[in-house]
């Protein structure tokens, strides 16, 4: 065993190079650029910086920002589980299809989505008529933003569970079964704990995607100050009227606002998982 760990550690060049490429890769790519944007709000000075942070229309693109993709992100969770599960734990035909079309949120550019889903949920469109119709209008509403960011988080979700739920041994459910279990408290007592964490990952990755989404949502959203406009479409509005200072500010803002949310579900997902190691 110690013989083939070392054979292991050896396959890769060592600690030295393989770090400093890791540490060059992530200053030219990550630490770098989002440094020189903080330092760009410098310029701006306190007051003029809380200022373009606390007026009533970016309180309100923020809120609704954050509220969309938090939102969005449990609708990805509870619909992931139960598509993962299905591919999971279920052959039949026309699956492959199934798990390519989750994919294509990943691979088709955001503005060719926003355009789909706004012809569909527009009050004309083949799902919105039927909505508008019994007064749930969806496109150029809050609720069209959740719509599309739902759609762009949902293969996150899949893909985090699919690969936990289908290592999770039937043996232990079969013996929880053959105990007096229910479908019902196997799932809960048994099946749920093993896979939370993958859940809580998923929903933090559907997370981050929803809350700088821009291509989806700019075309559904109907752009409108105080109502439908999101954080990201500010910051282009503020780019096209040459407000950079006030663009980068609100830019820095969400990127601090999405980095603590990340670490608080990073967070959550390490203690889930310590807490299922211990039972």
């Amino acid at each position: 065993m110690i013989a083939a760990a070392r054979v292991q550690r050896k396959t890769l060049p060592g600690f030295r190079l393989t770090m400093g490429f890791t540490l060059l890769y992530l200053a030219l790519i990550v630490i770098v650029p989002l440094s020189s944007l903080f330092g760009k709000t410098q310029a701006l000075g306190l007051g003029a910086l809380w200022d373009a942070l606390t007026s009533a229309r970016v309180l309100a693109a923020f809120r609704l920002s954050v509220g969309a993709a938090i939102l969005a992100a449990i609708i990805d969770s509870v619909a992931g589980l139960l598509i993962a599960w299905v591919l999971v734990r279920y052959d039949f035909f026309g699956k492959r299809l199934m798990e390519a079309l989750i994919d294509i949120p990943l691979a088709l550019p955001t503005a060719v989505a926003g355009i789909a889903l706004t012809t569909a949920y527009s009050e004309h469109g083949v799902l919105g008529r039927h909505l508008a119709e019994r007064g749930i209008p969806v496109a150029f509403t809050p609720l069209g933003v959740t719509v599309a960011l739902v759609f762009v988080g949902l293969p996150f979700a899949v893909r985090a569970v699919q690969p936990v739920l289908a290592d999770v041994e039937i043996e232990l459910e079969e013996a929880a079964a053959s105990l007096g279990a229910t479908r019902t408290q196997i799932f809960r007592r048994v099946t749920f704990p093993l896979i939370l964490p993958a859940i809580v990952s998923g929903a933090a990755q559907a997370f981050a995607r929803a809350v700088g989404e821009y291509g989806s949502v700019v075309f559904i959203s109907g752009n409108m100050p105080m109502k439908t406009e999101i954080v990201p479409l500010l910051i282009v509005s503020k780019l096209e009227q040459y407000d950079y200072a006030g663009a980068t500010a609100l830019a820095a803002a969400m990127l601090l606002l999405s980095l603590g949310l990340l670490i608080l579900l990073h967070r959550l997902q390490g203690a889930i998982q310590v807490g299922g190691d211990h039972t």
